[in-house]
């Protein structure tokens, strides 16, 4: 809902007020962003202007208490007194980076507001839109260009809003780097600036677009807490500066890195659309308003709220190595554990033996399908698969018959990256190229599912205008593709999560979170993306242990237990599976079908617990709750572990039980000969038949008990302490885990 009055403007959602008005002089008043009140008074709640300030510059003479640089604001330019960060550096038509943008009018259109202002013929368009029951407003800005002479824009952000600080406010970002994404860093936020900021040419691994912003106490589920984030997949940046008035001031929008775009008279530039929510129910609340908005406004309307398919990966059992024969094999075992969905990736076109050649081209390798790729995409319907492929359209090797007949299709003088270089998208016979060629496959395919990957930093660039340019030529592409092919499900991919942002879920409902499929690792990623996306939009596959990017050894119970909190796939040699091996994973995936739409589309809540080795994860419908406890490294003769199960109905009473998985024989090593009546070996040859074919069920508890003492805090059965074992003990050990199922008696 928007109000409008003499007063000011009055933005409402379900949970959340944000207001602001115009002062005398015509600038834009931020006055109050947070919990929702029913009644505000906007003078009580705005700043006061009773005192000069020393050192101030007034706007006008005929007040001196009004200095921009005291106010609180929606916006500001460059000079006039206020010196803090602006969000827009441009060349006026005077030549002068002077600018000062008042207020003109205003119209109100059923869930949005727009406000125009104006400086010396050029014009500035804010526009609000409120999404209530997401409890998210969304702010973009659109610069016109009216005079007779041109103006150059350095920077324009999509958003800026000061706000008082009434403490010292607790910044998080999420970053990290190629298989270490989205990895969640707190600082207080002092006085001076902080810069979130990617320059790769991508929104990047190293730095999410996304932030928060939250009261010192702030938890998991009590406290103030804000976010924010941006719907582009390019160069970003974001500020947030701390001023000696005690004046937080936040913006966010295109990185003004290398950045310049003219504008003559009658253009306009427009920036992407910021996203920002608040709460007071602590982080969990501030991501559930973000997982709403997402999975009910971002992801394209034919995949909102729908079941994503179990998938089989080839790329880690495979590489390059394969056959057709072979990847049939692979897909007929994948189809008897349950798999839903059989995904061809990197290898399938002409010279592509390994990532040295190839890329450009789309010609079927007929050493690896020598009846062609539709054919083979027939004989994975007819086992009962559907058939997904994997592209990589903007990257081009100059080892490649593309780049032999089109160097020029290359962005020029860019310096080689994983035996590749850019195509430049800037460039409309380069995307007509992709989109042709990427649409020819599908089609033959008849493919129902694509990966689209991107595996290298853009490094060289033209002019000003090609970072954004680049990005906008990739929406276009992605339009003319999938616009037509609603039915097709996209999983966008670059490195893994170096483009996880909401520009690319505009157009793929999931993305490949990172290539590390260690699940101790994906605890910490999937655990950062979460505060800002939700688990439906979260790849996540269950692979070989010892995992390919760290070498360590885990329970195959942890790899499914960390990756059914999000999209379920599988990328692992089935061949080498030991029978009691299928049997648990065909079990996993019978359970991850029972409960897909509780962890794709539940409430995700990430609980805080007193042990610093613990992670508790918790998704919520309706009807069931399945919490995820998971162990780091063990330690010695621990105390009890706590499950405690927030949101639930005191008056009811609920079922806790542990869903029910193997204990591998081999996890007892040398321990085995104690309870033996026999020596033997624990690497020899009967214990290793033993451990293929017979596995012990791990404890499995049951409770019953009030939703008031689940939320006090049930205590778990002893773990192993070293002593001996029986089946009402905890034998987790490093990196075990447990899955709890809770539903109503």
């Amino acid at each position: 809902m928007i109000l409008a009055s003499e007063k000011g403007f009055i933005l409402q959602t379900c949970d959340t007020t944000y207001i602001f008005r115009t002062t005398p002089y015509g600038h834009l008043e931020h006055i109050y962003y947070g919990q929702c009140l029913k009644s505000p008074d906007i003078e009580a709640l705005s700043h006061k202007r009773t005192a000069q300030a020393g050192s101030t510059v007034a706007y006008t003479q005929d007040d001196l208490n009004y200095s921009l640089d005291r106010i609180p604001m929606e916006w500001s330019g460059i000079g006039k007194g206020d010196y803090r960060h602006s969000p827009a550096e441009i060349k006026m038509p005077d030549g002068s980076f002077v600018s000062d943008f008042i207020y003109q009018s205003h119209e109100i259109n059923e869930n949005t507001l727009t406000i125009h202002l104006n400086d010396n013929n050029v014009q500035l368009i804010l526009t609000y839109t409120v999404y209530e029951t997401a409890n998210v407003i969304t702010r973009r800005a659109q610069l016109t260009n009216n005079d007779s002479r041109p103006i150059t824009i350095r920077r324009l952000a999509s958003l800026m809003l000061d706000m008082a600080a009434k403490e010292i406010y607790i910044l998080t970002t999420f970053d990290g780097d190629w298989t270490k994404e989205a990895h969640r860093h707190d600082r207080p936020l002092q006085y001076g600036m902080f810069i979130n900021e990617s320059r790769t040419g991508a929104s990047s691994n190293k730095h999410n677009p996304g932030f928060l912003l939250a009261e010192p106490d702030a938890a998991a589920c009590r406290g103030s807490v804000y976010g924010f984030n941006l719907i582009y997949s390019g160069n970003h940046m974001s500020y947030i500066e701390r001023n000696s008035h005690e004046l937080v001031r936040i913006g966010i929008g295109i990185s003004p890195h290398c950045f310049e775009w003219e504008l003559k008279q009658g253009e306009t530039f427009q920036t992407p659309e910021a996203v920002m929510t608040y709460s007071n129910q602590g982080y969990n609340g501030m991501s559930r308003n973000f997982h709403n908005f997402i999975n009910n406004h971002i992801i394209p309307e034919a995949w909102r709220m729908k079941p994503r398919p179990i998938k089989y990966n080839s790329w880690e059992p495979c590489f390059f190595k394969f056959t057709e024969s072979k990847l049939v094999r692979l897909a007929r075992q994948a189809k008897k554990l349950g798999m839903e969905l059989f995904v061809l990736d990197d290898g399938w076109f002409k010279g592509r033996d390994n990532d040295s050649a190839g890329l450009g081209d789309y010609e079927v390798n007929k050493k690896k399908f020598p009846r062609g790729l539709a054919r083979f995409a027939n004989k994975i319907r007819k086992i009962g698969l559907d058939f997904g492929i994997w592209f990589e359209p903007e990257m081009v090797n100059p080892d490649s018959d593309l780049y032999r007949a089109h160097p020029e299709y290359a962005v020029q003088g860019a310096t080689m990256g994983r035996n590749q270089l850019v195509l430049d998208l800037t460039n409309p016979d380069v995307r007509d190229y992709i989109v042709d060629s990427v649409s020819r496959i599908i089609d033959e395919t008849d493919a129902a599912y694509v990966k689209w990957d991107m595996n290298r930093h853009i490094s060289e660039f033209p002019n000003g205008r090609f970072f954004h340019e680049y990005i906008l030529g990739l929406y276009d592409v992605l339009e003319r593709i999938f616009t037509p092919r609603p039915h097709v499900l996209l999983e966008s991919c670059s490195s893994g999560g170096n483009r996880f942002d909401l520009g690319m879920l505009r157009y793929s409902p999931q993305i490949w979170t990172s290539d590390n499929t260690d699940p101790v690792c994906r605890l910490e990623i999937q655990g950062g993306l979460s505060y800002l996306y939700p688990p439906s939009t979260m790849g996540a596959h269950v692979s070989d242990a010892p995992h390919q990017q760290t070498l360590r050894e885990t329970p195959l119970s942890t790899r499914f237990n960390v990756a059914c909190y999000g999209v379920l796939g599988y990328e692992m040699d089935l061949r080498h599976l030991s029978p009691v091996e299928r049997k648990e994973i065909k079990s996993q995936i019978e359970f991850y079908k029972q409960h897909r739409m509780t962890f794709q589309y539940g409430n995700f809540k990430r609980q805080d617990t007193p042990k610093d080795n613990k992670t508790l994860w918790v998704s919520q419908d309706k009807n069931t709750t399945i919490a995820g406890l998971f162990q780091g490294t063990a330690k010695v003769s621990e105390g009890a572990d706590t499950l405690r199960i927030p949101n639930l109905d005191h008056t009811k009473r609920y079922k806790v039980k542990t869903r029910p998985q193997r204990l591998y024989i081999k996890r007892f090593g040398g321990l085995v000969k104690h309870i033996m009546p026999i020596a033997l070996n624990p690497s020899g040859l009967i214990l290793l038949l033993a451990n293929r074919y017979h596995a012990l069920i791990d404890c499995v508890e049951e409770y019953e008990c009030g939703g008031d003492t689940l939320e006090a805090g049930v205590l778990l059965n002893n773990q192993f302490n070293g002593t001996h074992y029986n089946n009402k003990t905890r034998l987790l050990g490093d990196y075990g885990s447990n899955l709890y199922v809770v539903t109503p008696s």
